[in-house]
């Protein structure tokens, strides 16, 4: 039985130990290589050609600049489309999901799966399958299926955006930062900048006055 051969990238030394001993005690899976960083991480897959590469995405640190995952990702499918490469990391937001799509990925767990879940999801890449965890795959159907809101006429609030236009309904009906975020299918922090402009352009000190204001004017 041909063994599928894997890089294992993340610049955590221990989660590579217990990865490299889980596979040792896998019988149809062999490590073929490790890498710390997304530069040696594309060296090492173009070098040994694996059938699956299991990826981090964040490997830079503070005051250290690097290839993160991202980049690794989008270099190893560009040059070796062959080789399946399965996410695996502690990031689950939107940005980072689909980011990792579009630069080829085939496959996206979190850490924290089991060996069981891991290797099912390793077996199906290495096969030329797509796959994702539960909670991945929950948050890609509600991106698909999210209903968006109706846009709001240009007369209410003139100083706001379209955009910001529907987020100020949306917060006006009671919606938390993350219901807004999954509704407008956007990270947190993109949220929150939008809300700090429209914060701004009405001059309201919080949200419960930006509430109040949406309110006065139609709005929620």
């Amino acid at each position: 039985m041909d063994k599928i051969k894997i890089l294992i990238v993340d610049d955590n030394a221990s989660f590579r130990d217990g990865l490299r001993t889980m596979l040792h005690y896998t019988p149809d899976a062999m490590v073929a290589g490790e890498a710390s960083n997304g530069r040696d991480a594309i060296s090492k897959a173009l070098e040994l050609q694996p059938d699956v590469v299991l990826m981090d995405i964040q490997m830079s640190k503070p005051g250290q600049p690097g290839i993160n995952g991202i980049e690794s990702t989008q270099k190893i499918h560009a040059a070796s489309p062959h080789i399946g490469i399965l996410m695996l990391t502690m990031h689950e937001d939107n940005d980072s999901v689909f980011a990792a799509m579009r630069a080829g990925a085939r496959g996206y767990l979190l850490k924290g799966a089991d060996t069981d879940e891991i290797m099912r999801a390793t077996r199906a890449v290495a096969s030329g399958e797509a796959i994702f965890s539960p909670a991945i795959a929950r948050r890609m159907i509600s991106f698909f299926t999210a209903v968006q809101p109706p846009t709001m006429p240009e007369d209410i609030l003139p100083e706001l955006t379209p955009r910001e236009r529907e987020i100020l309904d949306s917060l006006a009906q009671g919606r938390t930062n993350q219901q807004l975020a999954d509704v407008f299918v956007l990270s947190p922090r993109t949220v929150r900048n939008h809300l700090s402009n429209i914060f701004s352009k009405l001059q309201v000190a919080n949200r419960a006055q930006a509430i109040i204001r949406a309110r006065d004017s139609g709005l929620g």
